[in-house]
């Protein structure tokens, strides 16, 4: 495989770029632009003989047709093939794949850190040190969907091929995703949330083609939806001591109802709930489980 380094090409992300990312980092989802859309290590054949020498427990894929927005992943039907097998055929098999934590790779680790540095100067003036560094690559057959959901990373989504609109939903409104989704993702459950389609009232969609990004924040509630053709697309994540304060406040709020107690959501950057989380690091020395 050609690993040439993506800045013979100059700089991923233009001024532009940056000067919108800091306009809305990290609270609001922003349209970015990117320049990667052919670099050689985000073709089809590279992703495919980076999925065949990953741990298979790196890899997701499933059908993708036909799903509903709010889906159970234990309801997620598999597409019978090998996580090869479903990216080589990807343009005919209604499925959708995620490549994660593709810095195992020491290739993509490379450049994973050259794409984040060149976004240092926005993000940690914000949120301070940018920790836990991690790339994810999906690739999905034409018309399928990514069900409702939410993640923990401070996040870019890079649109290298096709096209996809993102519909995503304000981080922390408990209209989109309740106290009790939060507690059980950050102690071990699905990041998968329920939906009715009176929610549909408080989204941002944002259509992306080839060469276009989004900034998506915390734990924003987010579905996908294909276009007509394969979609190749990369994230870039990283963690911020707000974000892991977040999310061990919400498991402390999960372990204070065992108790009868109805805590409130942890507030939002740049403040946090100093007491829960610090409660809960303190718990967990002892072994205590949400």
């Amino acid at each position: 495989m050609n690993m040439e380094h993506y800045f013979t090409r100059g700089r991923a992300f233009p001024m532009s770029a940056l000067a919108m990312l800091k306009s809305c980092y990290p609270l609001r989802p922003e349209h970015l632009l990117h320049s990667l859309t052919s670099h050689a290590m985000l073709s089809a054949d590279a992703i495919a003989e980076l999925a065949g020498r990953m741990d298979p427990a790196d890899v997701e894929f499933n059908r993708a047709d036909n799903l509903p927005i709010g889906i159970r992943p234990e309801d997620v039907p598999a597409n019978g093939l090998s996580i090869v097998e479903t990216i080589r055929s990807i343009e005919t098999n209604k499925s959708w794949a995620v490549l994660k934590n593709i810095e195992k790779d020491d290739a993509y680790r490379a450049l994973l850190l050259d794409l984040l540095e060149e976004i240092r100067m926005v993000v940690e003036p914000q949120t301070g040190p940018m920790l836990t560094p991690q790339g994810f690559i999906f690739i999905s057959s034409p018309g399928s969907m990514t069900p409702f959901h939410f993640d923990p990373e401070h996040n870019i989504l890079m649109q290298i091929r096709g096209e996809k609109a993102m519909h995503v939903f304000p981080a922390g409104d408990p209209a989109f995703a309740a106290p009790q989704d939060h507690e059980r993702y950050h102690s071990g459950g699905s990041r998968n949330l329920d939906w009715n389609d009176g929610m549909a009232r408080g989204q941002t969609v944002v259509a992306l083609h080839p060469g276009e990004a989004i900034h998506v924040p915390v734990m924003a509630p987010h579905y996908v939806r294909n276009g007509a053709a394969v979609s190749v697309s990369l994230s870039i994540t990283w963690r911020s001591t707000w974000s892991y304060r977040e999310a061990e406040a919400h498991a402390a709020n999960k372990w204070l109802r065992k108790f009868g107690l109805n805590p409130g959501m942890p507030p939002r950057w740049p403040r946090h709930a100093v007491v829960r989380s610090t409660l809960w690091r303190a718990l967990r020395r002892f072994g205590v489980e949400a």
